[in-house]
């Protein structure tokens, strides 16, 4: 049986320049800007958790790993995902 988890009213702020994308994006897609917020806020959460899971994946394999290249390569990568690059 679904669970009915009933919506949280959250008001926020957003910059002008914001705003004016969020209401682009909506009229594009014939939606609401609330739609339109809740999906970015979907997809940002679920790319850092995608990041996240990456950083582990990257880290188990550099602890696996006995080869020096592949052990640069990836302290590399993971250096690029904590500091930019």
């Amino acid at each position: 049986m679904a669970t009915f988890e009933k919506p949280v009213r959250q008001s926020v702020s957003l910059p002008a320049r914001l705003a004016r994308r969020v209401r682009t994006l909506a009229k594009n897609r014939k939606t609401s800007t609330n739609r339109v917020l809740v999906e970015l806020i979907e997809t940002g959460i679920e790319s850092k958790e995608a990041e996240k899971s990456r950083f582990f994946d990257l880290a188990d394999r550099l602890s696996a790993t006995s080869d020096p290249a592949e052990r640069k390569r990836l302290k590399e990568l993971l250096a690029r995902m904590t500091f930019g690059e």
